[in-house]
């Protein structure tokens, strides 16, 4: 990595992203002259958008940012950090629970690789209480996600639930 140019990358499941997720990526552009957005592929979890899907979406929802790319990964994110050139992991935080467990896993990546830092981004008040689960358990029972997700993962979501773009219970 050249000097004096600074690479950033925003880990996450992304499933969906949220215009929380968006804000702390749309800050990050302005901070870092480029951002990754690395979509996690997670064994463990079951996600409901597939990881082509979560980048697709993230893409879709990015494109108005030109110095911001998705890409996905798996394994250690440390790893994934030395593969792209890039020493800087910028995470946000909603809560209190949310820096708990943050600060165990900047200080994990630390431990495996010295010249990592984490920045930490605090959520604007309007997206403190935003997650993707909410957004998720919203959306399944037909209650509008509008406010909370981008109209591609809106769309998205009502095709997952419901098979349409309308969408809600009353729609199949």
């Amino acid at each position: 990595m050249e000097r004096g140019t600074q690479l950033a990358v925003v880990p996450g499941s992304f499933d969906p992203v949220t215009y929380g997720h968006l804000d702390i990526i749309e800050r990050s552009a302005q901070i870092f002259d480029r951002v990754i957005v690395a979509v996690l592929r997670n064994r463990d979890k079951k996600p409901l958008f597939t990881t082509e899907e979560r980048v697709a979406l993230l893409r879709e929802t990015t494109q108005h940012l030109p110095n911001v790319t998705v890409d996905a990964f798996g394994g250690l994110l440390v790893d994934y950090l030395a593969r792209v050139g890039a020493r800087v992991i910028v995470k946000g935080l909603r809560a209190v629970s949310d820096f708990e467990y943050e600060m165990q896993m900047a200080l994990i990546n630390k431990n495996l690789r010295e010249d990592v830092e984490t920045f930490f981004m605090i959520a604007r008040r309007e997206y403190s209480f935003l997650s993707s689960s909410i957004v998720k358990e919203v959306a399944q029972y037909g209650g509008s996600v509008a406010d909370l997700v981008p109209p591609p993962v809106e769309a998205a979501l009502k095709r997952k639930f419901f098979g349409t773009e309308a969408g809600g219970p009353s729609a199949g």
